[in-house]
């Protein structure tokens, strides 16, 4: 079985409003049910930040054209060299000398993708400290030129299901509380579209006679 996006469901909701694959396709490809493919369609997806596969390394623009190109095909996914996140019991998040320092590019990733999260989610996610999260959120970091914003989960600071029941939870008391999700990427392209000025035709209306001969 081959192994599956980090992040199925946004995964999913980024190639479903981005390219022309089937939802058996994008199913395969993110390990879900063709069903679940579809409520992400219909309406759950509008919960649900889309992840480009193509940014985290994970697949080739060539191999969606491929499937795009033929229904039958089966995307494949490129293998990653990261290390797989390993299950933890319960107790404080220990995390590894080597993987210590990568701590503010995710916290930096996590702020910038869901305001939604609290302090204390990302506490809880991957194990850092409040004075840590303030100092990137306001950008006195001691490293701050250094860090760039990458996922947790590609980083293997945390697993995905960890994530996934965190970001949802937080999500639903965001929306409650009257606050609007991040967009999407193709929200945005769509909104940038429907910006632009459309170009402005001759109007010959005023040289069209409309009145009677005399």
């Amino acid at each position: 079985m081959t192994d599956a996006p980090n992040m199925p469901k946004a995964v999913a909701v980024w190639l479903i409003e981005n390219t022309m694959l089937t939802f058996d396709q994008i199913a395969d490809f993110c390990h879900l049910h063709s069903l679940e493919v579809q409520t992400l369609a219909d309406e759950e997806g509008m919960k649900i930040a889309g992840q480009n596969p193509m940014n985290t390394g994970e697949l080739l623009k060539e191999e969606i054209e491929r499937c795009e190109a033929d229904t039958d095909g089966r995307l494949v996914i490129v293998k990653s060299t990261l290390p797989k996140p390993q299950a933890r019991s319960k107790g404080p998040r220990y995390t590894p000398v080597s993987k210590r320092g990568d701590k503010p590019d995710a916290i930096a990733w996590l702020l910038r993708n869901h305001p939604e999260l609290t302090d204390a989610n990302i506490i809880k996610l991957i194990g850092t400290t409040k004075n840590t999260i303030n100092n990137i959120r306001e950008k006195t970091h001691a490293n701050m030129t250094n860090i760039k914003p990458r996922s947790p989960i590609e980083l293997g600071l945390c697993r995905f299901d960890e994530y996934e029941v965190i970001v949802e939870k937080a999500q639903i008391k965001w929306v409650k509380a009257g606050n609007v999700l991040p967009k999407s990427e193709a929200e945005t392209y769509q909104e940038m579209e429907s910006a632009e000025p459309t170009k402005a035709g001759f109007d010959f209306s005023n040289f069209l006679g409309t009145g009677t001969d005399s």
